[in-house]
This record gives structure tokens, C-alpha cells and sequence, in this order.
């Protein structure tokens, strides 16, 4: 955990968050500004700063992400009509809390391109 981390604080429970989601890797949470009818945060609860740092030792967390979003997707009954997957990478990419994370949109037709 990396002190003044938003997300670390979040995982940690000093920060309270409506929890949709989480294991013993990752906690997912409903955004609190949300873009679209369907946004969850999906936070690994390892402190790792963005996806520039990760490496072959994040295999099995990544691949966690992408599957438990896809169950999300389902469980939240956005899967069919579809949905949109997100990760903000380093200032520029628009990555506003320095904790790698993916946005889970949907319930809603997203435009493109997004920004």
C-alpha cells in the first residue's frame, strides 16, 4: 500500500467505496462521477502505479481483470448490447489516480473516438 494512494486507501478501507465486486486480487467499485449508466472501477489491490510498470509477474492479475470484467459486464446486463474497457495509462493516456485501474462502461451506446 503506497500511503496517499486514493485507491490504495479504498482496498485498505479508510475510504469508503460501494463495492461491486472483489476477491482476494482486485476490488471493484462503482465510480463516483460516473461517464455512462454502467461505471466500475476495477482496482488491483496491489499498489502498482500504472499498466508502464507491470510485468510477466502480472500475467495472472491481468488476465483476472479482463475475466471478471467480462462477468461484471454479464452480471450487470451490459454484455449484449456491449461495452467498453478502459485503462488510463501515465498523464497524457488521462490516468488521474497514479493506481493501475480499468473503467467498465456501458448501459449506453459509446461514441468514437473517446476523448
Amino acid at each position: 500500500m503506497t500511503v496517499n494512494c486514493l485507491f490504495c486507501k479504498i482496498v485498505s478501507r479508510e475510504i469508503a467505496a460501494q463495492i461491486v465486486f472483489e476477491d482476494d486480487k482486485i476490488i471493484a467499485i462503482n465510480d463516483i462521477n460516473p461517464a455512462a449508466p454502467v461505471h466500475i472501477l476495477i482496482i488491483p489491490k496491489e499498489h502498482i502505479a500504472s499498466l508502464a510498470e507491470i510485468s510477466e509477474q502480472h500475467n495472472d492479475l491481468l488476465g483476472h481483470i479482463q475475466l471478471t470484467a467480462a462477468r461484471l459486464a454479464k452480471d450487470l446486463k451490459i454484455s449484449e448490447q456491449g461495452y467498453r474497457l478502459v485503462n488510463n495509462c501515465g498523464i497524457w493516456g488521462g490516468q488521474t489516480v497514479l493506481h493501475l485501474h480499468y473503467h467498465l462502461l456501458g448501459g449506453r451506446e459509446l461514441s468514437w473516438p473517446p476523448g
